[in-house]
């Protein structure tokens, strides 16, 4: 029998009880609390919906960052190389100053929505360099320019350029010439839950003496100044001074103590994490310190800033360094719950932190191959790293934003019936994992998904929690929806949650040895009602073909799919069918395997098979006038309906591709064991002889009946794949471009009321302004949707054997079987990280810095999407979130 395509296969070593992995057991145990701190404060708080109280939702105007540094944040924190605690009650994080810069550098900057020719964009260079699960030893660098830092450049000449040009970038501006830049390198070691070792090391890479102001900054989270009589203030004050060391002492009512020992004699400056109204909104200020008071003191000059008296909710210790060529300085702190006896800087310290680091490279050894060569483990190590470093700590609670707060001005009334005013019910207040803790400091419900599987390689529990907490009854909505993000938790996501829930079930079985039958339960009971949803509201007229709005794919289209059809017209989506198909087959799989131990499933398991027949059946039925395959191309496309009339929309993108995803085999082994499922099966293919091209079956002596559930049959597939692996159409060296480069020399054009719309092929950037123009769908390749086109020509593999081969790439005289395919497309999209024959590495371009550079060559950046033509990373820097899919790819295929 070929191969199976679980393609969670272990890394062919069997995990041993590393330290990191009882930690891990600990942790889930709850022996020890080894997860109560990590990188769970945000990289910006500033532009989210979550601080937005204007009253047509003008996100970036009403909080910008000239604000971030002056007001007390309502639903967060952020900060650099930040850590905090599983509530974020309490932060510590770092502050520079160059001694030329007009502000301290206490948060990365970027571009505003509306600055960006791209949208939003993060202007700094910073690298996640490692992380265990538990977060036991992390480590960061930040790259910060020794000349002032360039904001006002960087906002002037990004909106001078149009969305035909590239992005300006800080590398673009000259501030790192002659490598005039200090290395900042953060690392945490955890001694004891509770006992967070911090080492911040600064060299300076230029040709000459530079000063450098650090500022490592403990606060608290504003939590007592939106309620009369509300949480009692915690404090933070000076600790009695000790030889070798300064302390910060804080005391907060459900935290309790901590105790921040400052290796050295640094000056310890305290305020209060209270708005500046004064320099804001020109009314006098309840205090004298506030949250920006540090920044006067050091930046300013203002000794009367802080409060002499050594107590606040804000502190931060300052040291001053003086830094030759090549000098590097060290910088040490311990964070701790109970008084350190003895030198908190003895010899334990470094004892402790070198302890860590080797038990993160033993644990990293039980989950990267070692065929892997030192390049792709270093690539796969960092992607596990950001994934890691991507937690956050999120808090919104919609009612309460809605309505205000009791000792704030009452909202407008505009934004009682505004954004997100659907969702009054939901609360969330939990650590999540971000696609990207600036660009999208907030969760996205269908990348979420993405993040788990190559999260479930490291920690699996967490995975799952992840998922589980999604279906939570203050997260989906009561009619079923899981939310999207918070720009508008109604839109509507590719409903991937049963497929992320099978595969973290399934690698966390090869890990362990055992499957996770209750975590499997509780979401399938908790998807019937998602699905009931879908079934319900997306399905218009009750012919299994589907709608769904943009599903994530942002401009794919020729027009905004999420907004009403210009002519009031209907458009039957061909991804929102499939999705849908590839829904029904993932919670018919998870049926099977629950009914492997409670038959009972297996009748729910009847109903999405004949649920999947229907749809799959819908997509391609010339008499209903629907017929989303074109037999003359052999491509689906979406079709619009309108005046009675049906026509399709002829733009060659991932839109037809997305059916491949709905494949699914049977086996006898397990349809046998189920003669209910099995009879009533059979018995529905006997009477509806027009279902049967989406059921195929094969006899094989000695194993039975294997039947293939697919929306794509045996026909059609060759005719897809032609398409899909030409490399004049949608192959690229390196994946599956998002939109047809045919599109290029034949662009599609609609015109609809005397309006042109129209789709380019567009390998970078988007032209478009659609869902703020920083993302493009429309010619370069994203890894959610080629990781699970290279997982579906897994599963035909399974059931086609090695006997179904086609040309490799389209036109060759080469043939591969799909499994081989897959591989193969698996290893382009791997490649895009890993140096070439000349030492480059496609995501970088032609940033020379980044490919020859010894201090950045190695220093790997996980972008949002990548350019169709020559691999280029483009969009959010930092996306590690679902493009961290290729430490799974990795894991499983390898890279020759």
């Amino acid at each position: 029998m070929p191969k199976a395509p679980d393609s969670s296969q272990a890394s062919g070593r069997r995990r041993g009880a590393t330290r990191e992995e009882l930690r891990l057991q600990e942790s889930e145990d709850r022996t020890a609390h080894w997860k109560r701190w990590g990188p769970y404060l945000a990289e910006r708080q500033w532009g989210t919906v979550r601080e937005d109280y204007s009253p047509h939702g003008t996100v970036w105007e009403f909080f910008p960052h000239d604000h971030a540094r002056s007001r007390a944040y309502r639903w967060g924190e952020d900060g650099i190389a930040g850590i905090t605690d599983n509530h974020g009650r309490l932060c510590l994080a770092l502050a520079l100053w160059n001694g030329r810069d007009p502000i301290l550098k206490e948060r990365l900057f970027g571009l505003s929505g509306n600055e960006g020719n791209h949208g939003e964009d993060v202007k700094e260079y910073y690298f996640y360099l490692d992380s265990t699960p538990t977060h036991s030893y992390m480590k960061y660098l930040y790259k910060y320019p020794q000349a002032e830092f360039p904001y006002a450049a960087l906002v002037t000449e990004s909106r001078r350029r149009d969305r035909r040009a590239p992005e300006f970038e800080l590398i673009d501006t000259g501030v790192f010439a002659a490598d005039r830049y200090f290395d900042v390198v953060v690392e945490y070691a955890k001694a004891a839950p509770d006992d967070i070792l911090v080492r911040i090391t600064a060299t300076n890479r230029g040709p000459e003496a530079a000063d450098l102001h650090v500022l490592p900054t403990l606060w608290y989270r504003n939590t007592w100044s939106w309620d009369p009589g509300g949480p009692e203030r915690p404090t933070l004050r000076a600790g009695a001074a000790a030889g070798g060391y300064a302390v910060i002492e804080g005391d907060h009512a459900s935290l309790g103590a901590r105790w921040l020992y400052c290796e050295g004699a640094p000056q310890r400056l305290f305020t209060e994490n209270d708005t500046n109204v004064e320099r804001l909104y020109g009314r006098p200020n309840a205090g004298p310190y506030v949250k920006d008071s540090i920044n006067a003191f050091v930046v300013e000059g203002r000794k009367d800033a802080v409060n002499p008296d050594g107590v606040g909710t804000k502190a931060a210790a300052y040291y001053r360094q003086t830094l030759a060529p090549g000098q590097g300085a060290v910088t040490r702190l311990r964070l701790s719950n109970t008084p350190i006896p003895g030198d908190p800087f003895g010899k334990e310290f470094d004892v402790v932190f070198g302890q860590r680091a080797q038990e993160a490279d033993r644990f990293y050894e039980t989950v990267i191959p070692k065929k892997l060569s030192d390049d792709a483990r270093n690539v796969m190590r960092q992607a596990f790293a950001g994934l890691l470093w991507s937690k956050q700590f999120y808090h919104y609670d919609v009612r309460r934003w809605l309505e205000g707060d009791p000792a704030g001005p009452p909202p407008p009334a505009e934004r009682l019936q505004g954004r997100n005013h659907e969702w009054r019910h939901l609360y969330n207040e939990d650590v999540i994992s971000m696609p990207d803790k600036w660009e999208y400091p907030w969760y996205a419900a269908w990348d979420l998904a993405f993040h788990t599987i190559p999260l479930a390689l490291v920690d699996p529990d967490f995975a799952k929690a992840q998922l589980v907490l999604f279906l939570r009854e203050w997260y989906m909505h009561p009619n079923g929806q899981i939310p999207a993000y918070e720009w508008s938790l109604g839109d509507v996501n590719p409903p991937v949650h049963a497929w992320a829930a099978l595969r973290v079930y399934r690698i966390e079985r090869r890990l362990r040895g055992r499957g996770d039958r209750e975590f499997l339960e509780k979401v399938f009971h908790k998807l019937l009602l998602n699905f009931t949803w879908w079934v319900n509201r997306k399905d218009a007229e009750g012919r299994n073909v589907f709608q769904g709005g943009f599903l994530g794919l942002d401009n794919i289209g020729v027009f905004d799919r999420s907004a009403p059809l210009p002519t009031g017209d209907r458009l039957e989506q061909s991804d929102g069918t499939s999705w849908m198909g590839m829904y029904c087959l993932n919670m018919l799989a998870i049926a099977l395997e629950l009914a492997k131990q409670d038959p009972a499933y297996a009748d729910v398991a009847s109903k999405f098979f004949e649920h999947f027949v229907y749809i799959a059946h819908a997509v391609d039925s010339p008499g209903t006038g629907i017929n989303l395959w074109d037999e003359a191309d052999g491509f689906y496309y979406d079709v619009l309906h309108g005046n009675g009339t049906a026509y399709p929309v002829k733009v060659r993108s991932m839109v037809g591709l997305i059916p491949l995803f709905a494949v699914e085999t049977l086996e006898p082994d397990v349809v046998d064991k189920l003669p209910g499922f099995k009879r009533r099966m059979q018995w529905f293919i006997d009477n509806h002889p027009e279902f049967r091209g989406h059921v195929e079956m094969a006899t094989r002596p000695g194993v039975g009946v294997r039947r293939l559930l697919a929306i794509v049959g045996r026909e059609q597939l060759p005719r897809v794949l032609r398409l899909m692996l030409d490399e004049t159409e949608f192959l690229s060296p390196h994946g599956i471009r998002g939109v047809s480069r045919y599109h290029q020399d034949h662009p599609y054009s609609l015109r609809l009321d005397g309006i042109e719309h129209r789709v380019d092929y567009e390998p970078a950037e988007s032209s478009s302004a659609l869902f703020g123009g920083n993302s493009n769908w429309r010619g370069p390749v994203w890894f959610p949707v080629n990781y699970l086109l290279i997982e579906s020509l897994q599963k035909f593999h399974y059931f086609y054997g090695d006997a179904f081969k086609i040309p490799f790439p389209t036109g060759s005289a080469t043939t591969l079987n799909l499994w081989q395919v897959a591989a193969e497309l698996s290893r382009r999209l791997t490649r895009l990280f890993l140096r070439d024959a000349d030492g480059r590495r496609p995501v970088y371009g032609g940033t020379e810095t980044f490919q020859r550079d010894p201090l950045w060559r190695d220093l790997v950046l996980f972008y949002e999407y990548f350019h169709g033509d020559n691999g280029a990373g483009i969009g959010a820097s930092h996306q590690t979130g679902w493009t961290g899919l290729v430490a799974k790819l990795l894991q499983q295929s390898g890279e020759r």
